[in-house]
């Protein structure tokens, strides 16, 4: 339920009790610092693929993906993919870091306590290509995650392993893989590996195997007692599926059987009061012909994950995601699409996420960025978005009572705030 709608632009001035800082201490356009007790989640445009930060109520600090899709690829460069935001002056990387510099809370060393990839694909993790810098203290190149751990330091580095289903660090498997590797995904994988090696044995880095079912493996690191009802479920991993109860968890997926990177994906629900937050990757739940696949993904999670009141859009909103079932079951207020191509979203997801006959109420739909190509082809249906281009963030507030969505300036290094709606009420 939304208790008010306020759209705020450069020119004008609004201020919401309640959510942190109040805006009229401010420059109009300026988004009021982090402060404790609130949570922020920060969906980063670069162009290039994914990017969110994290700060959790107590100053813990999460990044989840690193995009970083190379520019010696055609379809990088063309009218289907999304520009560089806010310039070419600097890598996506260098651009995340530079954002999370910006907008990390005051007064402390800047690190990340977490990061996580969701899976190893180029627009998650980048992707390693002739024109790659090595660092000057590793033996490692400078790409997507690798970059921003180069710049910034992180504690502990969460991902999807690398023995299941199948192992990705054995010669023959490597050798398969690279026959149809037209984004480097083992070259890449083989310069992270190379990163986590050489920054845990000489800078403290953590590496871990996200563990689906647990509840406790990314947690408050400052103060964990003052936000009892904060909560990061593992849903999901490598076709892995927390059940519900407990740690219990069953396999998709038979050792051996490589169903490709997407349906391998990390799945994370964030919990803080009454605000639920959902985030899966590249996960998907329809089947090549269009229909509903019972097997899939989406199917098995939407009954564990429940009612949230913010979701990022599965695969970016392909065509191939947020099934009937899925999109019934977890039912979000507030749809948040993380793109770079014109094949985001599909039509057609558009109708699922928009129909009132799978849940009732209001939402809202805001995009990273959309495209012309797809702009052409949705056509009046893109009324449904409240924003179609910029930084999302969520701003949760009142113990997780009630939260607010701003979009910030992609184009600008200094992200001025643009727009902000809400505040809405958490379920």
């Amino acid at each position: 339920m939304v208790l008010g709608y306020i759209r705020m632009g450069i020119s004008g001035l609004c201020s919401v009790i309640g959510m942190g800082v109040a805006i009229s201490q401010q420059t109009e356009n300026e988004f009021p610092p982090w402060e404790e007790g609130v949570m922020e989640i920060h969906h980063i445009n670069t162009g290039r693929g994914d990017a969110a930060f994290f700060i959790f109520p107590d100053a813990t600090t999460l990044l989840v993906d690193a995009g970083d899709m190379s520019e010696t690829h055609p379809r990088t460069l063309s009218a289907r993919n999304a520009v560089q935001r806010p310039n070419g002056s600097k890598s996506p990387p260098e651009w995340i870091v530079d954002y999370v510099h910006q907008f990390f809370p005051k007064g402390g060393a800047k690190y990340l306590d977490y990061a996580m990839i969701t899976h190893y694909h180029d627009d998650h993790f980048g992707e390693m290509d002739a024109g790659r810098k090595t660092a000057e203290q590793g033996p490692y190149s400078l790409t997507g995650i690798t970059e921003v751990g180069n710049l910034l330091p992180i504690k502990t580095l969460l991902d999807r392993g690398s023995d299941y289903p199948i192992d990705l660090k054995d010669g023959p498997i490597q050798k398969e893989l690279a026959q149809d590797d037209e984004y480097s995904m083992v070259t890449t994988l083989k310069n992270y590996w190379k990163f986590i090696d050489h920054q845990g044995r000489n800078n403290g880095l953590v590496h871990e195997t996200l563990e689906a079912g647990a509840r406790d493996q990314i947690k408050l690191q400052r103060a964990p007692e003052r936000y009892p009802s904060f909560r990061v479920q593992n849903i999901a991993v490598n076709g892995r599926i927390w059940t519900g109860e407990g740690n219990a968890t069953y396999n998709l997926f038979s050792k051996g059987d490589y169903p490709g990177e997407n349906p391998l994906s990390t799945c994370i629900k964030i919990s803080y009061g009454n605000f639920d937050y959902f985030t899966g990757g590249d996960i998907s739940g329809i089947d090549a012909f269009g229909g509903t696949d019972p097997h899939a993904v989406e199917s098995h999670i939407a009954p564990v994950v429940g009612a949230v009141d913010v979701a990022t859009l599965n695969h970016h909103g392909n065509r191939d995601s947020q099934n009937v079932p899925y999109v019934r079951t977890v039912r979000p207020r507030v749809w948040i699409q993380q793109n770079w191509s014109s094949d985001h979203p599909g039509e057609e997801v558009l109708r699922r996420i928009t129909s009132t006959a799978l849940y009732p109420g209001e939402r809202d739909i805001f995009s990273t960025v959309m495209l012309q190509a797809n702009k052409d082809v949705i056509g009046n249906r893109l009324g449904t978005y409240k924003s179609q281009q910029g930084h999302i963030v969520v701003r949760i507030y009142n113990g997780g009572a009630e939260y607010g969505i701003y979009v910030l300036n992609d184009r600008s290094e200094k992200r001025e705030v643009l727009g902000k709606y809400g505040p809405y009420t958490s379920r």
